[in-house]
Parts: structure tokens; C-alpha cells; sequence
């Protein structure tokens, strides 16, 4: 496997560019974010990513993770690096200094995930969920609930998870049976009982942290039925006395791990808690209102998760171009030299090298717009914040296929020894599938996207943003034209189409819209390198960009025939006789 290398003026340019991290570092908020701060940090974090967290990738795929005697077990060196992690303070990034953060805007936090997720992805989803877990403490726990965990959680001492999911409810959070029973007297009183199974719950243990705060969905005697009737908890593994140490473990176990495609250093656990009649966890936020505070966590998720397209497609396309550069194997065609020539000279496979370069930048400029957005909303900005909104579902989707889309172009690229294990780039396909299945299908997301999003200021949030495109597009016509286009199937959702028409059409105007903001936002990068910006990339920011505006955006108004197509045709068949 060819070792990461971090793209850190790439990154740079997307912080700058699509981010507005000077704009940011105007805001009392963010004043610390200043230049010279903002490059040590994507600098240092490349480097230790590919120091500390690239080395165990093929490790922590080959060994797994392991449930041994109730624990669950790492490869040698993930504790080393998780400690070194922790020690550096990269786990702080962006959370409040009100409990030991750094206070830094979320953009940054987006890349420390960026340079540790395409080092090491199935590791990185440690520290990602944590990010999560942060960000519900704060807007929704009690004063008491964030002294008592945010300090260790902020510094990585401790991890964080998220627990929706049951064997019976999967994506329908809201028939989840998982039980909490006020407890009215003993040293728990004023806390709650919890019972029940979760499944998939992302290293839902370890050794590597000291404690791990688990937030977990359960419902309260006589709570509504369906998601109405939903609450959080804070259960942690070890009770944390009233002087923060740790007491007496929890009653809740690990009962099994998850056999995965990929990912399988990360430890997918089916948890069990109450088994004894005493896991005890304390209600976060108010009665029935679980599923709100749970969505600040899956929301922060669901960009997190987008930026992995973006992480595992930067690796991918990083071993595709070294192999492609190594591998000879024909003369070029034309040639009058018969030599045999490396294969990135063949037309072919500088098509798939470009393609891959060229979704892996337009990925990473629409998570860092994205990234931009949320921090703007952040300081008072309310427009922006409703544009982080309809940016999440856009970035979540079509980042996640991206990321399934190169990683198998490079497999495509390796030929038979892609197919095979043992150069890893089959790793980066098997790690990259999870991504559009978790925190909400890719499917749930454009259903998202086209209800609720589209719901925002009457439709008028989301056509203001296709506005914008077109208005800045200038002599790129055909960015200019995919925008009008997805206005136009804006309105038409808005006004015409039914329910059925709107989520038939959805996948197809995800990807549509997500490729305009792209390659928007990518146009905006070979601006700023034409005006003198990020010298080193002078020579490849150009090509990039024309390859996706010229080949990328056309793909995408192809689809508009599909979003537009409405539901009837999926529905001309009852369903017996489809599934027969």
C-alpha cells in the first residue's frame, strides 16, 4: 500500500478559497484563526497523520479488531498512536474553551478528520464520533452533565458514541424498544434504568480511551409511540464519581462484533445494557426530545461522513497515480517509439487518473463551502446556516459515491493486482462502501433533501443557491446551465410534483445539485490560482477544473430527465410481481 502523503496545499486552498477562513478570523468568535496558526495546524496534522495513523491502515485491516473475554482488543500501535493523539491535542480542534478546547472554527476540525481519515479510516471513526458526542453534550446537556464529561471527552481522553439503532428498527429510529425506568431512591436516585439491545455501534469498545460516554436513544414509561416518544441518555462505561475519577464499571457489555466488508479495525458492536437490571444513565435535554438532540450529533455526523469520500478517494487516487507512474506495460498507441511505456502515458488511464483527481478536489471544495457555512451560521450568520442545511445532504450523498467511485477506478487502474489483496486497493473500495450506508442512507439523504431542505424559506433557500451559481459562473456555460436546471426541478418539486414524484427524482437531483456546488466552488479555486494563490498548484488546479466543468457537469444535467420522471414507471408493476 503507497504510503499517504498529505495534500496540504490543496487543503490549504480549500480552507482559504471555499471555507473563508480569513473572513472567519475576522469574527471575535474565531480571531485566533489566523494564517500562520491555520497552516501549522494542516500541516502538523498531515503529519502526524501519516505518521502516526497511515502506518496501521493495513494492520488494522488485516487483524481487525477482536472480542476477547468480554474486551475488545487492537492491533499493536493503535494505543501508542491514539496516546499520541490525545497528547497533541487534536482532538480539540474546534470544541468550546469553556472545557478545554481550542475554540477554532469547525472547518479546521474537518480537516484534522480529512489528513486522519484518508491515513486510516476505520481508526479515524474513533475520534469522529467522539466530535459528535461533543457537539449534543453542548447544546443539550445540563451544566452539571457538561462539567462532569466534556473536559475528558474535549481532550480524547475519553471517546464518545452514538447508540439509534435495534435489530428490529433500523433506519426507523422511532421504533426503537430500548427502556429507561426513573430511579426514585439509593444513591441513583433522580438518574434512569436503561435495557436494552443496540446494534451497530461504532467502537462501541476499546481500550484506548480511559471511559467511553455512550449516548443512547431509549423510551420513558408511558412515552409516545414512534419517535414522538423518544429520549437521550448519557451512559457511561465506568460511573465518574462526584471528584471525576472513575468507579465501578457500568452494566452494559459488548456481546458481540460485527463481521464487516471493511473498516475492520473499527470495532461494530451490538451492545447490551441492563443485562443485571443496573446500567444506570442520567436524561440529556428534556423528556421525548431524544431525537432532536440526537440529530445535533447525526447532523455534525453526517458532514463528517461526507468528508470521508473525500478521505478515502484522496488515498485511493494517492496509489492509483504511484502504480499507474511504475507500471509498464505496452508502447502508447500511435507511437511511432514501440517501447513499452508506464501505463499513466495511455489515454485511457489518464482518463480514469483525471477523473479521479478531479471528484477527489470537487469533493473537498464542497466540504470545506460546507465547513464555511456551518461556522458562519455559528457566529450569527443565519443565511449561511440554512445553506449548511441544504449543503449537508449534498455532501453526505454525493461525497460518499464519490469516494465508492474512485476507490473502484482504482481498482480498475491495478488491473488483476487490484483485485487482489495484497497491494491495498481493494481495502479502499471495501472501506469506502460503508459510507453512503451510514448516518442515513444515501437515499434518505436526497429524500432529505427534497422535502425538508426544500421546505426551507418556501424553496426560496435552495433556489438562492443555484442563484448564486449561475450568477457567478460567468463564461462557464454549462455549470451555468446545470444550476438554471436544478432551480427549474426545484420548482417543479415545489409546486407541481407529488410526494411519490419528488423522492422517485431525489437521488438523481442530489447528485446534480451537489456537482453544481462543486463545480462552483472549484471554479472559485483556479480563479485564485490564475490570481497568484497556492503557486504549487498552478499547473494542476487548472486541468482539474476544466476535466470536471467539461466532463464532470455534463454527466450531471444528463440526469435531469430522471429527476423530473416522477414515480409512475416505478410503480407500473405491483410488487409480487417485481419480486417474482
Amino acid at each position: 500500500m503507497t504510503p499517504y502523503t498529505p495534500p496540504t496545499q490543496d487543503q490549504l486552498l480549500a480552507i482559504r478559497v471555499n471555507a473563508g477562513i480569513e473572513e472567519l478570523s475576522a469574527s471575535e468568535k474565531f480571531a485566533h484563526a489566523e494564517p500562520d496558526l491555520v497552516e501549522a495546524i494542516v500541516d502538523g496534522v498531515g503529519q502526524f497523520a501519516a505518521g502516526e495513523f497511515a502506518p496501521l491502515n493495513r494492520a488494522g485491516d488485516l487483524e481487525g479488531a477482536k472480542l476477547e473475554n468480554g474486551v475488545v482488543r487492537l492491533p499493536d500501535g493503535f494505543k501508542q498512536a491514539y496516546d499520541a493523539y490525545v497528547e497533541q491535542g487534536w482532538n480539540s480542534i474546534a470544541s468550546t474553551t469553556d472545557y478545554g478546547g481550542q475554540g477554532l472554527p469547525f472547518t479546521l476540525s474537518c480537516n484534522v478528520l480529512e489528513n486522519l481519515g484518508a491515513a486510516n479510516m476505520a481508526f479515524n471513526l474513533l475520534p469522529m464520533l467522539s466530535v459528535g458526542a461533543i457537539e449534543a453534550l453542548e447544546h443539550h446537556g445540563s451544566k452539571d452533565q457538561q462539567a462532569k464529561y466534556l473536559p475528558n471527552l474535549i481532550s480524547g481522553k475519553w471517546s464518545g458514541t452514538m447508540n439509534l439503532t435495534e435489530p428490529a428498527a433500523g433506519s426507523d429510529v422511532g421504533a426503537l424498544r430500548s427502556t429507561a425506568e426513573p430511579i426514585t431512591e439509593g444513591e441513583h436516585a433522580g438518574k434512569y434504568r436503561i435495557a436494552g439491545q443496540k446494534i451497530y455501534i461504532t467502537w462501541g469498545d476499546h481500550t484506548l480511551a480511559d471511559n467511553i460516554i455512550h449516548l443512547v436513544l431509549a423510551r420513558l414509561p408511558g412515552a409516545p409511540e414512534g419517535s414522538r416518544g423518544i429520549s437521550l441518555f448519557v451512559v457511561p462505561k465506568y460511573h465518574v464519581n462526584a471528584d471525576g475519577s472513575l468507579g465501578p464499571h457500568n452494566d452494559l457489555r459488548p456481546v458481540s462484533l460485527e463481521h464487516k466488508l471493511g473498516i475492520n479495525a473499527s470495532p461494530t458492536c451490538v451492545m447490551s445494557y441492563g443485562d443485571n437490571g443496573e446500567c444506570i444513565g442520567e436524561l440529556v435535554g428534556a423528556e421525548n426530545r431524544g431525537l432532536m438532540a440526537m440529530f445535533t450529533m447525526m447532523n455534525n455526523a453526517r458532514i463528517n461522513v461526507g468528508n470521508q469520500g473525500t478521505q478515502i478517494a484522496e488515498r485511493a487516487t494517492q496509489q492509483a497515480l504511484a502504480y499507474a507512474s511504475d507500471r509498464v506495460q505496452s508502447a502508447r498507441a500511435g507511437s511511432p517509439d514501440k517501447n513499452p511505456v508506464a501505463i499513466i502515458e495511455h489515454p485511457d488511464v489518464r482518463r480514469m487518473l483525471w477523473r479521479m483527481k478531479a471528484l477527489t478536489e470537487g469533493t473537498r471544495a464542497l466540504l470545506y463551502y460546507c465547513a464555511g457555512q456551518v461556522d458562519r451560521g455559528t457566529i450569527g450568520d443565519d443565511a449561511a446556516g440554512l445553506r449548511a442545511e441544504i449543503l449537508v445532504p449534498l455532501l453526505k450523498a454525493w461525497g460518499t459515491d464519490v469516494g465508492v467511485e474512485v476507490a473502484g477506478i482504482g481498482i480498475q487502474i491495478h488491473g488483476g493486482m487490484g483485485f487482489v489483496e495484497e497491494t491495498g486497493a481493494a481495502q479502499h473500495w471495501r472501506d469506502a462502501r460503508i459510507a453512503p450506508i451510514y448516518e442515513g442512507t444515501n437515499g434518505i439523504q436526497a429524500a432529505d433533501l427534497v422535502t425538508r431542505k426544500l421546505g426551507l424559506e418556501g424553496g426560496e433557500a435552495m433556489i438562492a443557491l443555484f442563484d448564486d451559481i449561475v450568477r457567478d459562473a460567468g463564461e462557464e456555460a454549462g455549470l451555468a446551465a446545470l444550476a438554471t436546471d436544478c432551480a427549474h426541478i426545484a420548482r417543479w418539486m415545489r409546486d407541481e410534483a407529488s410526494l411519490d414524484d419528488r423522492l422517485a427524482g431525489s437521488v438523481p437531483f442530489c447528485t446534480m445539485a451537489a456537482v453544481a456546488v462543486a463545480g462552483w466552488q472549484m471554479m472559485r479555486q483556479a480563479q485564485a490560482v490564475a490570481a497568484g494563490a497556492a503557486p504549487a498548484l498552478a499547473e494542476t488546479k487548472p486541468v482539474s477544473t476544466r476535466f470536471f466543468l467539461d466532463r464532470i457537469v455534463p454527466e450531471a444535467a444528463g440526469l435531469k430527465a430522471s429527476a423530473i420522471a416522477g414515480a409512475d414507471l416505478l410503480y407500473a408493476l405491483p410488487s409480487e410481481r417485481l419480486a417474482g
